[in-house]
């Protein structure tokens, strides 16, 4: 399962990753950081739907969002450990 990672004393809450979200899972929260800034977050019980295409993390101009993707092994490595 991929997962997204939001350094919150980072975000400015511009919420520019939550257009950019295929899946529109990442959202406004209801949390300030140390700045005052409304920072975002992924909907709870929504993590599972990520997909790790790593949108949100392109468009943030304050490089505040960590995409970790999980890969899937190929068919032919599968077989191989058969």
């Amino acid at each position: 399962m991929s997962r997204i990672v939001i350094d919150e004393e980072r975000c400015k809450g511009c919420l520019l990753c939550t257009l950019a979200c295929p899946k529109e899972i990442v959202v406004q929260s209801s949390r300030f950081n140390q700045q005052g800034y409304k920072v975002v977050e992924v909907a709870p019980g929504e993590e599972s739907k990520c997909t790790g295409c790593a949108s949100c993390a392109m468009v943030c101009p304050d490089v505040a969002i960590t995409v970790w993707k999980t890969v899937k092994p190929k068919k032919s490595q599968e077989a191989a450990h058969v």
